[in-house]
């Protein structure tokens, strides 16, 4: 069996005190490299992973808030929507009343197909006032539900509302008779002014409705920020705190080398002894 080495009390201990100043010294240069103070559980285990608990948090809620934001806009469009329908339907008022000024059949006729144009393009904004898929005005309009936290108890859902010129709609009928009796002008008139009111309302209620979109939007990226920021705060070094550790160890690290360089050369001076 080979004979065994046996080093003195002296450079055993400056040897594994000189290991442990390396471990440390790599502990912090890690630190610094990637600016965490824990990077595994192995680090602390309870910061690790309740960091990692609030970041996933943060995931699911990021995740969330590009859906609430999708959500503001299908009812900015359906809104946009409403201001252009809106303007049409004025216009065809506009129209019924210039015909009812004129005695005039053909020029009555011509409004009346003018009026019937109109109403024709409000139809063509219901079906084009869609946004990814979303249309909160067509004929069967559809229902946005948005959620704003990760198991959907806190919703809110968006009914959508028929604002074509059918009867299901704003109820705004052609140009019955060519125009050529005022009944048929007035009655014209009356469906116009209530289908107003009744876009006029709408617009209020989508309104409101992206209001509390934008808020809980607003709402969500800051919760996302605030989590985000708590994670790290579990994590995070203090670098000037590790500059310092480093500049330490480095100078106690020279020390022990030093130190073991004077232990080892009491024994070369025992040897020199037997020289």
């Amino acid at each position: 069996m080979a004979d065994s080495i046996s080093l003195s009390g002296a450079v055993r201990s400056n040897l594994l005190t000189l290991q442990l100043t390396q471990r440390q010294i790599d502990s912090t240069q890690n630190r610094l490299a990637t600016g965490l103070r824990v990077n595994s559980a192995l680090d602390d285990a309870s910061a690790f992973f309740a960091s990692q608990s609030l970041t996933s948090r943060a995931s699911d809620l990021d995740g969330l808030k590009s859906d609430i934001d999708q959500g503001i806009s299908a009812v900015e469009a359906a809104i946009a929507g409403i201001d252009a329908i809106t303007e049409l339907a004025e216009q065809a008022k506009g129209l019924a009343i210039t015909a009812k000024a004129t005695s005039d059949t053909n020029e009555r006729s011509s409004l009346g197909v003018q009026f019937n144009a109109l109403l024709s393009q409000i139809d063509a904004i219901t079906n084009d006032t869609s946004f990814a898929g979303t249309n909160l005005l067509k004929t069967t309009p559809d229902n946005l539900t948005v959620n704003f936290n990760e198991d959907g108890s806190s919703a809110l859902t968006i009914s959508g509302v028929d604002t074509t010129t059918a009867a299901a709609g704003i109820n705004i009928d052609v140009a019955q008779g060519d125009f050529a009796a005022d009944t048929n002008i007035d009655a014209a008139i009356t469906a116009v002014n209530s289908a107003l009111t009744t876009l006029r309302t709408t617009a209020s209620t989508l309104g409101s409705n992206a209001s509390v979109l934008t808020a809980r939007f607003d709402f969500t990226a800051d919760l996302v920020n605030t989590l985000e920021g708590g994670a790290t705060k579990l994590t995070q070094a203090d670098l000037n705190e590790e500059s310092a550790n480093l500049l330490a160890l480095q100078t106690r690290q020279q020390l022990g080398i030093n130190s073991l360089a004077l232990a080892s050369q009491s024994e070369r001076s025992i040897l020199a002894l037997f020289g």
